[in-house]
C-alpha cells in the first residue's frame, strides 16, 4: 500500500506560505517598484487570501524589507568564501561563480535592490548604512590583505568590488538585453559557464591575480 504523506506540522505551514508569499513579492517589486506594487497583487502571484499576507507581514513596507534582506543576505553568504580563501584566484573567483549564480536564478531579487538604491533607497538607507558598511568593510579588508602579500596587483579594495557587483548583477538586472543579444533566447548552461569562466578571467588578469 502507498505510504500517506505526514501533515504538515503548523512550522513547516508558516515556512511554505513565507517562502511562496517572498517569492512572488520578490516579483511584484521587481516589476511594479515598491510604490506600484499592492498586497492585493502579491497575494494573487502567490495564490493566497490577502489576509494571510497581513498575518505574515503586517505592512508592505516589512515585506519588502525582508525581500531585499534575503537578496542580500544571499550576497553576503556568497563572499563567505573570502575569510577562508587563500588568496584572490580561489576567493574572487568563488565569489563571482557564486554572484552569477544568483543572477542566473534569482534575477528579480536583484532588480528589486537595484530600483531601491537607484531611487536614494527610501526604505532601507538605514540597512546600507549599517550592515552594507560593515559587510563592504570586511571585504575590502580581505582584499587588502592579499595586496599586502603580493597575491595582487595593488589597486583600489573599493573600486574592485564595486566592479564585482556591477559585472556579475549586470547579468540579472540587463536580463532581457542579454537575452536579446542572444538571439532572443536565454543563456543555456554552457553559455553561463562560458560567460563566468570569462567574468573571472578579465577581472583576475586584470587584477594581477592569474593562477
Amino acid at each position: 500500500m502507498p505510504q500517506t504523506a505526514r501533515p504538515l506540522s503548523k512550522k513547516e505551514i508558516r515556512q511554505e506560505n513565507e517562502r511562496v508569499i517572498l517569492e512572488a513579492a520578490e516579483k511584484v517589486f521587481a516589476e511594479a517598484g515598491f510604490g506600484g506594487a499592492t498586497m492585493q497583487l502579491i497575494a494573487d502571484l502567490a495564490g493566497l487570501p490577502k489576509a494571510n499576507l497581513h498575518y505574515y507581514f503586517p505592512t508592505k513596507e516589512a515585506l519588502y524589507r525582508q525581500v531585499v534582506q534575503a537578496i542580500f543576505q544571499d550576497w553576503l553568504k556568497a563572499a563567505d568564501i573570502f575569510d577562508d580563501a587563500p588568496g584572490p584566484v580561489e576567493g574572487i573567483g568563488a565569489y563571482i561563480d557564486a554572484k552569477m549564480e544568483i543572477s542566473r536564478r534569482h534575477p528579480a531579487g536583484s532588480k528589486v535592490w537595484a530600483s531601491e538604491v537607484m531611487h536614494r533607497a527610501p526604505v532601507i538607507q538605514d540597512y546600507l548604512e549599517t550592515t552594507l558598511v560593515e559587510w563592504t568593510e570586511g571585504r575590502m579588508a580581505v582584499i587588502q590583505r592579499w595586496i599586502d602579500e603580493g597575491k595582487m596587483d595593488q589597486i583600489d579594495p573599493r573600486h574592485l568590488l564595486y566592479m564585482l557587483w556591477a559585472t556579475t548583477q549586470h547579468y540579472a538586472d540587463f536580463g532581457h538585453q542579454i537575452e536579446t543579444l542572444n538571439g532572443g533566447a536565454a543563456l543555456s548552461d554552457d553559455q553561463w559557464e562560458a560567460a563566468k569562466a570569462s567574468v573571472k578571467s578579465i577581472i583576475l588578469k586584470g587584477i594581477g591575480a592569474e593562477s
